[in-house]
């Protein structure tokens, strides 16, 4: 192992105010961790650490029961820089590090890489070799090697909801949108940059930003036409998409392609975030190019007034009502 100034982190003698975790999602409980990370390093004056993993780690130690993710990596980089923590260390994922045992991953990357002093996790949190250390030997382990742990207690949503990336996950897989937002304090959204399309959606009128090929371990909800929030570095549009194929032109492939409205500009290459907001209507053939163009004249109209009342309810930057620990 290398000592913790080979990790170029500048820490001082007391060390830092550490937690870790996979994050995918960095939901509403995510955030009251990294919330407390904060607050507790501010008052013991020293730095916070957040310790997390690329890749997933049941991609390395069960590769069949790895979940498709919240987050992709530079998704999940990109929620912790507005979280105020102080570093984000990932560490690799490998078969190597899956094989420390609960003392050994506390000796050698809490303590010797990262100087822990105090040690936040969750109340169901596992570490080391097979998930086998549990909170109370993590609390044993501190008293004898003197770093704090301190222990946090589950969040629920306004509504009772236990917030999970589990739980998160099938509410997209359900194509329940308002559900996940819920739980992620924000719409659920796939990013990425955008690519040069076919331009068959200009000669229809509803000229299209494509977005480049995303990685098939990101979840997407099921294929349709949405109602979207389209982050773009011009600003933030409404905007209406489609997930899956194009049956209409024989098109088979899943590809994601939106409309964005009231703005018109050469976004080729430019990254662009897609907030799913609503769910309009599937995916199907039509009998022709006429047939088409009037159903995508239909599908704004119904976007437009989807945003609008969204709009109206939670406000543009919406986020739920606050979550509550129980």
């Amino acid at each position: 192992m290398t000592s913790i100034l080979d990790r170029g982190l500048p820490l001082p003698a007391g060390g830092a105010v550490v937690t870790v975790g996979t994050f995918d999602g960095v939901h509403l409980g995510h955030h009251d961790v990294l919330a407390r990370l904060v607050e507790h390093a501010k008052v013991r004056g020293l730095p916070s650490v957040v310790v997390t993993f690329d890749p997933h780690p049941l991609e390395v130690v069960n590769p069949a029961a790895a979940p498709p993710l919240l987050t992709l990596h530079h998704e999940k980089l990109e929620l912790f820089a507005l979280s105020g923590v102080s570093y984000v260390v990932v560490l690799p994922f490998t078969t190597t590090l899956a094989g420390f045992d609960a003392a050994y991953f506390v000796d050698h990357v809490l303590r010797d890489q990262f100087a822990v002093s105090e040690l936040l996790v969750g109340h169901d949190h596992g570490f080391g070799r097979g998930r086998m250390g549990d909170i109370g030997m993590l609390r044993t382990l501190g008293q004898e090697r003197g770093f704090d742990v301190t222990v946090l207690a589950p969040v629920h949503t306004a509504d009772g909801m236990t917030i999970s990336s589990t739980v998160i996950r099938q509410a997209i897989s359900d194509g329940d949108l308002n559900r996940a937002a819920a739980g992620l304090g924000r719409r659920y959204s796939v990013s990425g940059v955008v690519v040069r399309g076919d331009q068959r959606g200009r000669t229809l009128g509803f000229p299209t930003l494509n977005l480049g090929p995303v990685s098939e371990r990101k979840l997407l909800p099921p294929d349709g036409v949405y109602a979207v929030r389209v982050q773009l570095p011009q600003g933030t549009f409404g905007g209406m998409l489609n997930l899956g194929p194009r049956p209409t032109f024989g098109d088979h492939g899943r590809r994601i392609e939106t409309h964005v409205f009231d703005a018109s500009h050469d976004w080729y290459g430019a990254p662009v975030r897609l907030d799913f907001v609503r769910y309009l209507r599937g995916t199907r053939p039509f009998p022709g190019i006429e047939a088409l163009r009037a159903q995508l004249a239909d599908d704004e109209q119904q976007a437009r007034d989807a945003l609008h009342v969204a709009d109206a309810e939670l406000g543009s930057d919406w986020l739920p009502p606050s979550a509550e620990r129980t």
